[in-house]
């Protein structure tokens, strides 16, 4: 057994609290249980969320069993730690779906094989059977509302009058306490992790452990994810970043990482990778004295894309960015599903295969009608300026039509304006 779990996370920077210092000799004299919980709020996880599921797979490595919680029955209420405004609450049979969503993704990541391989189970199993009364009387009564409402994810809310906290979001807690409880009774769970942000609920879990059990439960959280020019961490201009290909693209996904800042990739690498500390602190020194290379950026595209994507789709993705950040790339290089992937959130209309080599595929009138351009005239006007593509070749002829020669694999036609102004043409019939 490896005993190194928590001197791994120290080293990488990623132990934000521990509940005592008992877990570490917890951790290096026997074999523990420990959970984290992700909530159904979609049907993917998000890159967030993969702080947890690669904690749970260090966990797994340093010869522990995890277990991943899908909150099929807290999904109906919402966690309100970090939030502002209460979540609109999702309809039973919306929840359930992305539930299995979520186990599909968490399954990828997570070793189940053998008798004390890793677990995976939705709460709504338990919290769907509770009664009211028996739950308020055998549980309620050990949770105190004075200690409940300094919790930092009850304090920030009730701060502000016009954004309150109902009753239904403040019963979170208990439910999630419950979880913890009812955990340790099925599989001996004596290990909640999750972010900071969870640190109030954890510990009133481990707390009810002691009080009905009279055993010692452990909780540890993370620090959250910050980036360094102030932005939301897993976001980009075309929304947030999703585990789900269909989502975002293993393309786009590799891209994300590769556009990490120079103060951000250390940790990204710490957090989001199994590379050695010594290996970060050689990139690390790269990133000081050789930014310009971008060398630990690849790394951490390439080993995280690896990871969630696979090997496949990290081929394609290094090939696209190869291809597309290449001013003399022949685009007629890329199969279909590197177009697709490259291109899932380019804008796309689509064009009649009988309009090709026809005035109505005359590529000023496709660029103005693409919303490339305000007007025909702005786009004519450009056009000696070299700053029209299609398929990556510029166009300098205002008479240039679009032909069968111009469709690449899958029916695209990529037209470009300026560096990154893309928009696709699809060439199909209704």
């Amino acid at each position: 057994m490896n005993s190194d779990f928590l001197k791994d996370l120290e080293e990488r920077q990623l132990i934000h609290q521990v509940s005592s210092p008992a877990l570490a000799d917890a951790l290096r004299n026997g074999r523990l249980a420990g959970y984290i919980g992700f909530d159904p709020s979609s049907d993917s996880l998000g890159v967030g969320n993969l702080v947890m599921l690669i904690l749970l797979m260090r966990f797994q490595r340093a010869g522990h069993r995890p277990i991943g919680v899908v909150g099929g029955g807290t999904g109906m209420i919402g966690d309100p730690s970090g939030k502002t405004d209460e979540r609109s609450l999702l309809s039973r049979e919306q929840t359930e779906q992305n539930a299995a969503g979520i186990r599909k993704q968490v399954e990828r990541f997570l070793d189940f094989s053998g008798p004390d391989g890793a677990l995976l189970v939705n709460n709504a199993e338990w919290l769907g059977q509770l009664k009211l009364l028996d739950f308020l009387r055998d549980i309620g009564k050990h949770f105190s509302v004075n200690q409940m409402i300094v919790r930092d994810s009850v304090r920030a809310r009730l701060a502000g009058r016009e954004q309150g906290i109902s009753y239904t979001e403040f019963t979170y807690m208990l439910l999630q306490a419950y979880d913890y409880l009812e955990l340790h009774d099925r599989y001996g769970c004596t290990l909640q992790m999750g972010g900071s942000d969870q640190w109030g609920n954890i510990l009133s879990g481990a707390d009810l452990i002691r009080r009905l059990r009279g055993v010692e439960a452990y909780a540890l959280t993370t620090p959250l994810i910050t980036q360094a020019d102030g932005t939301k961490f897993g976001k980009t201009e075309a929304g947030n970043v999703w585990l789900d290909p269909e989502r975002t693209s293993p393309y786009q996904f590799y891209q994300f990482w590769l556009n990490a800042g120079d103060r951000d990739v250390v940790q990204h690498l710490n957090t989001f990778t199994f590379l050695s500390v010594r290996q970060i602190a050689e990139l690390a020194r790269e990133v000081a004295d050789a930014p310009q290379q971008r060398t630990a950026q690849r790394m951490l595209a390439e080993e995280v894309t690896r990871l969630v994507h696979g090997p496949e789709a990290l081929l394609r993705a290094e090939r696209a960015t190869a291809m597309l950040f290449n001013k003399d790339a022949d685009f007629r290089q890329l199969s279909e599903q590197e177009l697709r992937e490259a291109f899932l959130d380019a804008p796309t209309s689509r064009l009649a295969p009988t309009a090709l080599g026809t005035p109505d595929a005359g590529l000023i009138a496709c660029v103005a009608d693409a919303g490339l351009y305000p007007s025909r005239g702005q786009a004519r006007k450009d056009l000696p300026n070299g700053s029209i593509f299609v398929n990556n070749v510029p166009i300098r002829d205002s008479n240039y039509v679009l032909s069968q020669a111009d469709v690449l694999a899958g029916g695209f036609i990529l037209l470009r304006k300026g560096k990154k102004h893309y928009h696709v043409l699809r060439v199909a019939h209704e």
